[in-house]
């Protein structure tokens, strides 16, 4: 039960990380579906400057430069040039894809089995595991999830008592009233899609140098989907967030478990439980109360009052 545990948090850090992130771009009324890319980009680009220089710590600042990279190449297309935000979040998720796959051949000789890079070390040591409780299976995860609490908390507050995340409501509510009591909306986008695309990046990096310390192909496996599927079944609310990344993370370490386990049941069937989960729970909690704004582009004066 303790090692099922440790695996279901493991799995729900790059969730958890992706999801709050990804809360602020959606609050300031940018649906960026994206985040996909934010999550394969930090974890291919992680993987290799940790692989090439030998340093975890690289590995991380490498998932933060892409992000911001990545964020920039958002904000133009999404806030600047005003695309329809759904064609272009396919789009940037196809080439980010396809570059990440182009580089990574480029670079490793992948036919001679996976390429190990230095890992994140878990956090084992006296302070948490005195932890009641939950002491042992903290000790086995990594930095990141600890990130992702802090950040949790850091959201809360932001959201809940200053005057930034009240801010960042009123842009995805109502960015033309915000507009005339002088919040700059487009700022406002923009500071969301950087927040959004740092911490996807490092969902995607707490995979690779996290979790894993390999690469492969397409390893986010649609992650950043469910990343933005944990933000509708919570409600676009942190605490919410937090338990769909749990119930994510467990259900993808229960069908790991299960192949593990070896039923005679062909091993395809398991690999779909995480989705399945997914469609089931927005089925339940049902429709969810998105910004009024949310995905829709802002055009000084093009409405009046």
């Amino acid at each position: 039960m303790e090692s099922f545990i440790i695996s279901g948090l493991a799995l729900s850090t790059p969730i958890l990380l992706a999801a709050l992130g990804d809360l602020y771009a959606e609050k300031s009324g940018v649906l960026n579906l994206g985040i996909e890319a934010s999550m394969i980009i930090g974890a291919y680009f992680s993987y290799h400057v940790a692989f090439f220089s030998g340093s975890v710590s690289g590995g991380l600042l490498a998932a933060v430069g892409a992000g911001l990279i990545l964020a920039l190449i958002h904000a133009v297309f999404l806030v600047l040039l005003k695309c329809d935000q759904v064609v272009y979040g396919v789009g940037i998720n196809i080439l980010a894809l396809g570059l990440t796959s182009t580089i990574f051949r480029k670079s490793f000789a992948t036919g001679n089995g996976y390429e190990k890079c230095p890992g994140l070390p878990k956090m084992d040591f006296a302070l948490v595991r005195d932890i009641p409780f939950l002491g042992d299976v903290l000790a086995q995860q990594t930095i990141l999830l600890f990130l992702g609490l802090v950040f949790l908390i850091v959201t809360i507050v932001v959201f809940s008592h200053t005057s930034a995340g009240l801010k960042i409501k009123a842009v995805g509510e109502h960015p033309y009233a915000a507009d005339t009591l002088g919040v700059s909306v487009a700022k406002t986008r923009y500071a969301g899609l950087l927040i959004s695309s740092i911490f996807g990046a490092l969902g995607g990096a707490s995979l690779t140098i996290g979790d894993l310390h390999f690469f492969q192909d397409g390893m986010t496996a649609g992650r950043g989907y469910i990343a933005l599927a944990a933000i509708i079944f919570g409600r676009y609310q942190p605490l919410g967030v937090l338990v769909a990344a749990l119930i994510f993370g467990m259900s993808d370490a229960f069908q790991l478990r299960m192949q593990i386990i070896g039923f005679n049941i062909p091993y395809q069937i398991f690999l779909i439980a995480p989705y399945l989960i997914t469609l089931l729970a927005l089925f339940v909690v049902g429709p969810s109360m998105a910004p009024r704004y949310n995905g829709k582009p802002f055009e000084r004066g093009e409405e009046g009052f």
